[in-house]
């Protein structure tokens, strides 16, 4: 059994991810971390990890970008595993998450969901391909709540093909303040903000008379909190690490 608190367990998702916890046998929430601390289930829901009334054997964090460094301190001072399913982190903030996995188990990733992390895959088979003989492009949509753009799943996926290309690309995130053709060494990333889309990611390969597209949907956020709790029983053992999907798939 995997005892599991929940950071940002007032929001939408840390709801999602206690009801799936709940349907599941493997785990069981301990408690939750929220600045809203009135109970909706079972555990109970503090202001701070320092609060926290029993240790857990991870830590899911789906909150807020300011939280981390008070989820850092608490997970390295008591050796608690941490999944990271928040986006929105800086430079800085995401060299401390490294940092911090020389000493505890990190699961991080920009996206939870396994069918982004396949089209990751194959965007870098694609790349490694078609490389120099197509221009690269992603769009990605969201929800008009979501601030960072672009999304923290469009650049793992830029970044991911980044890493495969033999001429490394820069991005271009504002095409209509650059006043030049495009050249073939840049990567274009455009974020479409609307409605209560969920997330829709599309990696776009246009070479001469022909386009490739690569394109994944998430109808609900479902996906990413059963991806975390997936992530929660995988991490419970490790050793200290910075672990990603991958790792995950590879033993599943």
């Amino acid at each position: 059994m995997t005892n599991i608190a929940i950071c940002g367990a007032s929001g939408h998702m840390g709801r999602v991810i206690a009801d799936i916890i709940a349907n599941r046998d493997d785990c069981t929430v301990t408690a939750g971390i929220d600045k809203v601390t009135e109970s909706y289930s079972d555990f109970p829901i503090v202001d701070s990890p320092d609060k926290l009334p029993v240790k857990p054997d991870v830590i899911i964090d789906f909150s807020h970008p300011s939280t981390l460094d008070g989820l850092l301190g608490y997970c390295m001072t008591n050796g608690v595993p941490i999944v990271i399913a928040t986006t929105g982190y800086n430079a800085e903030q995401t060299e401390q998450i490294k940092k911090a996995a020389e000493s505890i188990p990190v699961f991080f990733t920009f996206n939870m969901s396994l069918g982004i992390n396949l089209l990751a895959d194959l965007a870098k088979k694609a790349a490694a391909l078609l490389e120099g003989q197509f221009d690269i492009e992603i769009v990605e949509k969201h929800h008009n709540q979501k601030i960072d753009a672009p999304s923290g799943t469009a650049i793992m996926l830029a970044d991911a093909i980044n890493d495969t290309l033999q001429t490394k690309c820069s991005y271009t995130y504002d095409r209509h303040s650059v006043r030049a053709k495009r050249t073939k060494t840049e990567i274009g990333m455009h974020s479409i903000r609307g409605g209560t889309i969920v997330g829709e990611h599309e990696i776009i390969f246009a070479g001469r008379d022909e386009v490739i597209s690569l394109k994944h949907e998430a109808h609900s956020k479902s996906v990413f909190a059963v991806g975390s709790v997936n992530a929660a029983v995988f991490l419970k053992t490790k050793t200290p690490g910075l672990y990603a999907m991958s790792d995950m798939l590879a033993e599943a």
